[in-house]
């Protein structure tokens, strides 16, 4: 694998914050721990390569994150980083809990009822608040499965599948 292949997306530089060279981050995920775990990024999309940055500093700032990176002072400096793609090795992010998993990891499976029927892909997850929620497309059929303990019975990633029990009338809507 090469360190392209190893790259994950996990936000955008947006702008600037100041004039000491800090930049604002829209966050593809709303976490901040990945960033502040990690010692240093990646930036693609800045003249077309991929440059790697020592990260000083990462904070909240409403709802973007500020990051400040090693050997930049000034405004001036980083105005040429705005729009580029900010990218984490996986071995950079903290190690998730027992039945914790990232989204890049579920997206793809093949999902399953606990009957053995064949629902299709899991395709995109999107927030609700309470829960996530997986889009399971299977042919010209697509489900919304709450990601609950009650209906996901097992996740399976090296087997590239999941389990679940529906609930009554899930399948149905």
């Amino acid at each position: 694998m090469t360190d392209l292949e190893e790259q994950i997306p996990v936000g955008k530089i947006i702008g600037t914050h100041g004039i000491k060279g800090v930049v604002r981050v829209f966050s593809y995920s709303g976490n901040i721990e990945s960033l502040q775990c990690a010692s240093t990024v990646s930036l693609t999309g800045v003249g077309n390569r991929v440059s790697e940055y020592g990260v000083k500093g990462v904070s909240t700032h409403g709802t973007v994150f500020l990051l400040t990176l090693d050997g930049f002072s000034d405004i001036n400096e980083v105005l040429p980083l705005v729009g580029a793609e900010i990218c984490l090795k996986r071995s950079q992010f903290p190690a998730t809990e027992e039945d914790e998993y990232y989204w890049r990891d579920l997206i793809g499976l093949s999902v399953f009822t606990d009957q053995g029927l064949l629902l299709g892909t899991l395709i995109d997850i999107f927030e609700t608040g309470s829960s996530d929620i997986y889009v399971v497309k299977g042919g010209e059929r697509e489900y919304l499965i709450p990601a609950i303990a009650d209906v996901i019975s097992h996740v399976d990633i090296s087997g590239k599948r999941m389990v679940i029990t529906p609930l009554d009338g899930l399948l149905d809507l």
